[in-house]
């Protein structure tokens, strides 16, 4: 081989050297590779997602409004210019816990009349309609019907009443205009913190004093039947309620003790996966809270707005109750964190309203009762509340703002 060839081999080989192209991966002469560099302490971490705030709202819930004659004439001595009747100032003592609820709801226990009349008390009621507007401004977002008096004015008042609170912009449950209605959950949409809270509201009454259902329609109201209202909160679960309200009209009238009733449903009812609280109406006076098994039973909250004809007893005396709901983030589910009562008092003697106890006590503006009676109220009234062991199990007075 001549010199020049020689060197020409010589070049290329050296290219092959320097490129890598050895006879295999162990020759010595094969350039070395540089290895990744190894993670240190100093290489940032992903950043993980931000665990969500628990969602949060609170419930308040009120008495009975058993729509008296005496409470439409303060309403009208209360109506401005062009109005008939207004009850909103018969409420303005309370209207700033209301309004700061995320859900509240009443319950309306009375049909409805038809504007200007003719207006009807016991023992088959037909009351102003003037009362839905007042209270909506209240801040109520939800009124119950079932009750004993649902077919006190028969079908038209049951259509009646339903159109005046879907005028005023109040859901309902309880009752019915048709049977598609009477098999339709409520759903009431309640703000919190990210996600609207879905939370279903049912209604049942123990019977409707006799009268039979209008027509042979028995749908237009619901009775409590446990298998009924077991399978309607399992409907209002799988539709996808995150909480489920019941209120139950029940108990025995002017009886602060739970009657057989209602401490055998009660467990039964609470104890479901798909029930979260119970309220309770019907006696027209107050009755206690009960914790059962991590849940609460309010078993009456006596009046919100009522005048009997024995006005300075235990009949004048209501209950406001409100409960925090929080969501647990791993699980979705929501429970009752905090549960609060406050002591109420329908005045008899013009004006006619309902005081915050506490408040109207600490600021000396007592209307038209005593400081003594709205002591006696306060004091009767926690003491009812706090004796099926409300306090062990947390339930506290509510401070009014």
């Amino acid at each position: 081989m001549n010199r020049r060839l020689t060197r020409l081999a010589a070049v290329v080989a050296a290219l092959l050297v320097a490129a890598g192209c050895g006879s295999d991966g162990d020759d010595p002469g094969a350039a070395p590779t540089t290895p990744s560099a190894p993670a240190t302490s100093d290489t940032p971490s992903p950043t993980p997602s931000p665990t969500p705030d628990p969602r949060t709202f609170t419930l308040v819930a009120t008495g009975d409004v058993l729509l008296h004659e005496r409470l439409w004439t303060q309403a009208r001595n209360d109506a401005g210019p062009g109005e008939e009747m207004n009850f909103a100032p018969q409420l303005a003592t309370i209207a700033p816990i209301v309004q700061g609820a995320g859900l509240a709801v009443c319950h309306l226990e009375t049909p409805l009349a038809p504007a200007g009349g003719p207006y009807e008390g016991y023992p088959t009621f037909s009351g102003p309609p003037q009362i839905a507007t007042a209270l909506a401004e209240t801040g109520y977002d939800a009124c119950t019907t079932a009750s004993n008096h649902t077919f006190d004015q028969g079908a038209a008042g049951v259509d009646r009443t339903l159109d005046t609170l879907d005028a005023a912009g109040l859901a309902h449950a309880g009752s019915a205009r048709t049977p598609d209605e009477a098999q339709t959950i409520t759903h009431v949409q309640v703000a919190a913190d990210g996600d609207p809270v879905d939370v279903a509201l049912l209604s049942y009454t123990f019977g409707f004093n006799g009268i039979p259902a209008p027509d042979g329609e028995t749908w237009r109201g619901n009775e409590i039947e446990p298998g009924r209202v077991l399978a309607d909160a399992a409907t209002a679960r799988a539709e996808g309620a995150d909480v489920v309200v019941a209120a139950l009209h029940w108990g025995d009238e002017y009886v602060h003790e739970p009657n057989a009733l209602q401490t055998e449903l009660a467990p039964e009812l609470i104890a479901s996966p798909d029930i979260d609280l119970l309220l309770g109406h019907h006696a027209h006076v107050v009755q206690p809270m009960e914790n059962i098994g991590g849940e609460w039973v309010v078993y009456g909250m006596g009046n919100l707005m009522a005048n009997h004809a024995e006005p300075e007893g235990p009949k004048a005396e209501g209950l406001l109750t409100r409960f925090t709901f929080t969501e647990d983030t791993a699980s979705g589910a929501f429970t009752v964190t905090k549960a609060e009562f406050l002591p109420l008092y329908q005045t008899y003697q013009p004006p006619v309203e309902v005081l915050d106890v506490p408040a109207a006590l600490a600021g000396g503006d007592t209307g038209t009762a005593t400081a003594a009676r709205l002591r006696q109220a306060r004091d009767r009234t926690t003491e009812i509340v706090l004796s099926r062991g409300g306090a062990a199990a947390g339930a506290v007075p509510l401070e009014s703002p």
